[in-house]
């Protein structure tokens, strides 16, 4: 299996990147697949909040730590390796992984590079396709609309979505549903991943304090992501095996895949 880098973010803040990285290492986790990550809201970090044990703290802009992150692609224990962009980084990101050279090495075949761009449903965040563009033609890229409140996306204008989803056409569509308020609250407040939040034990095998109402509303959420996630075949891109639904089980999240 070849080296794969999976980029979360976006040039605009609000947007749930943190929240579909999260949901990332857990679905990764409960198939048993070893995964690093790099938060670079530097210094203060928030994806590490939730996930310390696997998340360095970087900041992108920073050539030791761009060397932190890629120079260890190959030799690092973990072969995927996700990055949490902070907002307003995204574009930078980009074409600091093309002047390094990243890039030329995924078109030749020495990595995977899959790169998630959240959306937000105003025109500024619509603009960041063209902004990107430029930098995925050998990416997995694909366009996720993460439902953090109940906007539209746009689809009451299909002619203004259109224009934009036109300038990437080789790009796919993530849909990440919205979570119960108050589930998306509990886990917030406890620190802990979704795949914790959800499980009826803690790890000393007492019974969960938490909700089992809001369990199940966030158990119920990480399904339908999980789902997206085999939809568009994710564990095939960053490792280049087929893998069949029949044959995928989570247990944590309580779904045959």
């Amino acid at each position: 299996m070849k080296p794969a880098l999976i980029v979360v973010g976006a040039d605009k803040g609000g947007v749930g990147k943190t929240t579909v990285s999260r949901a990332l290492l857990d679905y990764l986790a409960a198939r048993n697949v070893l995964t690093r990550a790099f938060d670079t809201e530097y210094p203060r970090g928030t994806l590490k909040r939730f996930y310390p044990a696997v998340t360095d703290v970087v900041d992108v802009t920073s050539t030791a730590d761009q060397m932190k992150m890629l120079d260890t692609l190959t030799s690092a224990g973990q072969k995927v390796t996700v990055v949490d962009v902070r907002a307003g980084q995204l574009a930078t990101t980009l074409k600091a992984l093309r002047d390094i050279g990243f890039l030329d090495g995924v078109r030749n075949g020495d990595f995977s590079f899959v790169l998630l761009h959240v959306l937000g449903s105003s025109i500024a965040s619509l603009d960041e396709i063209s902004e990107t563009a430029p930098f995925v033609n050998d990416a997995s890229y694909f366009l996720v609309k993460n439902f953090i409140n109940d906007t539209q996306f746009f689809e009451w204008d299909p002619q203004t979505y259109a224009s934009y989803f036109r300038k990437v056409r080789h790009a796919g569509e993530i849909t990440i549903p919205k979570l119960n308020e108050m589930a998306y609250e509990q886990v917030e407040l406890a620190a802990m991943p979704f795949a914790s939040f959800i499980g009826d034990q803690k790890t000393d095998g007492q019974p969960s304090p938490h909700s089992f109402v809001l369990r199940g509303y966030a158990r119920t959420w990480m399904r339908q992501v999980s789902a997206e996630f085999d939809r568009i075949g994710l564990l095939g891109l960053i490792d280049g095996k087929d893998f069949s639904k029949a044959e995928q089980r989570d247990d944590r999240f309580g779904e045959q895949y």
